[in-house]
């Protein structure tokens, strides 16, 4: 049977009050706030970003292509369910969606903030914030926290406080307090994360230089550039040997869809053959392709070329998702999308890449119910 799919990578609305409530009392004067945009809706004002936040695009599943716009929409006119968790089984029921994994989306742009120490009171915030909203249907909604990573010894705290929370996951940020990911002084976090059986992720925009504002030309060119920054991640983690000194570390590249692989992993191994005595490249055991392979998890929405290539990648390492309620997201046609773009995948890898894939790598506690279900 094919089974109701599992969305690896949802988001919420944040609230008008998720900060200002839940902030450190010592940063409640500075706590993000949601303002008039100057065209009669809303956005976020967030010390430390240019501009405000708009929240348009946040919770524009559904409409039209041309009803897209990211100003003038009021935080009210949203879909209620981006913060109302017990809104949400209900909209999310008409996409034959069973769970979904949640993150966030302020939050994705708070990540790029120079303030640590505020990074650090804003993601503490909303931590809190996120256990209210998973607690309306713990057996559906399976939040990942953020942590602000200021250094080593407290991001494996951080990794410890958000499993207390009754997260899966972490979202990590793109840039680190101190150093970069390659440091082997990350090791340590890295064996914690495996011992807690805490997959991390990289999410889209959540990387300095690789926002939707960093682009030549048009702006519309800014969505090919958005992928960049988890890319080079990933090949970092892959070139320093990280996933060589910690085989079960489980990474997650979000939202930067997946048909792209194959020709990286190519080229990662063309790199490695090829150039790494003169660029003074670090021996690996395994050529970076198997690595990527085994260690790397990626997520997508309509990215058709996934399944077309699904044979050169690891299809235990697919995971789809439906980015609700992002305007991105697939909902709710998602039925209608994966009819089309999986109709060369057996039930199993549908299966798999639609539900058992996600299930495992955060054991959830999902009950495996037929999709026709969905339509009831």
């Amino acid at each position: 049977m094919l089974k109701k799919m599992i969305s690896s990578d949802s988001h919420i609305t944040e609230p008008p009050h998720c900060y200002v409530d839940f902030i450190d009392p010592k940063f409640k004067d500075r706590a993000p706030r949601m303002i008039d945009d100057g065209a009669g809706g809303s956005a976020f004002h967030v010390e430390g970003v240019k501009r405000p936040i708009n929240v348009g695009l946040a919770a524009a599943a559904g409409k039209d292509p041309a009803d897209l716009k990211g100003r003038g929409i009021k935080f009210d006119d949203l879909w209620r369910s981006g913060w109302d968790g017990k809104a949400r089984a209900a909209d999310q029921d008409r996409d034959g969606i069973a769970a979904e994994i949640i993150y966030p989306t302020v939050g994705m742009m708070l990540c790029n903030l120079e303030d640590m120490d505020y990074k650090k009171a804003c993601f503490d915030a909303y931590n809190r914030w996120l256990q209210t909203f998973v607690a309306d249907a713990p057996n559906r909604l399976f939040g990942l926290g953020q942590i602000a990573l200021r250094s080593v010894e407290e991001g494996i705290k951080e990794l410890e406080e958000v499993k207390k929370m009754g997260f899966v996951g972490v979202m990590m940020p793109g840039n680190p307090g101190v150093s970069d990911y390659d440091d082997p002084i990350y090791d340590p976090f890295w064996e914690a994360a495996i011992a807690l059986e805490m997959p991390l992720s990289f999410h889209i925009l959540t990387i300095k230089a690789n926002g939707i504002e960093q682009h030549r030309g048009p702006r519309i060119n800014s969505f090919q550039s958005i992928i960049r920054g988890c890319q080079d991640i990933m090949g970092m983690l892959i070139f320093s040997g990280v996933f060589q000194r910690h085989p079960k570390l489980n990474i997650c590249c979000v939202e930067a869809d997946a048909g792209w692989a194959p020709h990286f992993m190519y080229r990662a191994d063309h790199a490695y053959k090829r150039h790494r005595f003169w660029m003074k490249g670090q021996e690996l055991e395994k050529l970076p392709s198997e690595y990527f392979r085994e260690n790397i998890y990626l997520t997508f929405q309509d990215d058709w070329v996934a399944f077309k290539v699904k044979d050169m990648l690891n299809i235990e390492r697919l995971m789809w998702a439906n980015d609700f309620p992002h305007s991105d997201s697939t909902w709710p046609w998602s039925q209608e999308i994966l009819a089309e773009h999986a109709a060369e995948l057996t039930e199993d890898e549908r299966n798999m890449v639609c539900h058992d894939n996600v299930k495992k790598l955060y054991n959830l506690p999902v009950k495996e119910e037929p999709l026709a279900m969905a339509a009831e």
